[in-house]
């Protein structure tokens, strides 16, 4: 492995890694105002990683976790296998797709997908590949959906599913 890359196999030592990472670059490079979130923030806002296994590439702009990768951002949460993020100079994640079978709750909709992309720019993670959509009693399945972490709107395409009616008691 390229000495580019960190590699940690414990939280403790991933929070360490993201934490040296975060600081060191902080120091190191002339911050400008940026749109994306950042990495690691004391204020409101941070997106809470944990996996197995973190590997940074600094000078493509580039993390993958693996393993047991959970991501975590207010009422937002997403666990998959594997996940990709793409941060700018500063360092701020710009984007994080995630693999290998997703579990994302975001504001009580729950949803299951292949794949899914967090766009922390324009704050809405889209989940593809075959959607399950559940909230309450109601499902939905569809090709894909997407859900804005700011509102928890949800938008599909190709659905179908089941949409419960109050006082219908499930009787037709």
């Amino acid at each position: 492995m390229s000495s580019r890359f960190f590699r940690g196999s414990s939280t403790r030592t991933l929070r360490a890694a993201i934490a040296a990472f975060s600081v060191g670059l902080t120091y190191s490079l002339c911050l400008g105002k940026a749109d994306a979130e950042p990495l690691l923030d004391v204020g409101r806002g941070d997106v809470n990683v944990q996996a197995d296994l973190l590997e940074v590439d600094v000078a493509s702009g580039s993390a993958l976790l693996t393993g047991q990768v959970v991501l975590g951002k207010g009422d937002m949460s997403v666990r998959c296998p594997r996940v990709e993020l793409t941060f700018d100079s500063s360092p701020h994640i710009k984007t994080a797709r995630g693999s290998g079978g997703v579990v994302a709750d975001v504001r009580g909709v729950h949803g299951e997908a292949p794949e899914v992309e967090l766009d922390l720019k324009r704050h809405v993670l889209e989940l593809r590949g075959g959607v399950k959509l559940s909230r309450g009693q109601g499902w939905l399945q569809a090709e894909r959906a997407s859900i804005e972490l700011s509102t928890g709107k949800v938008s599909a395409t190709h659905v179908k599913g089941s949409i419960p009616v109050p006082g219908s008691g499930g009787k037709p």
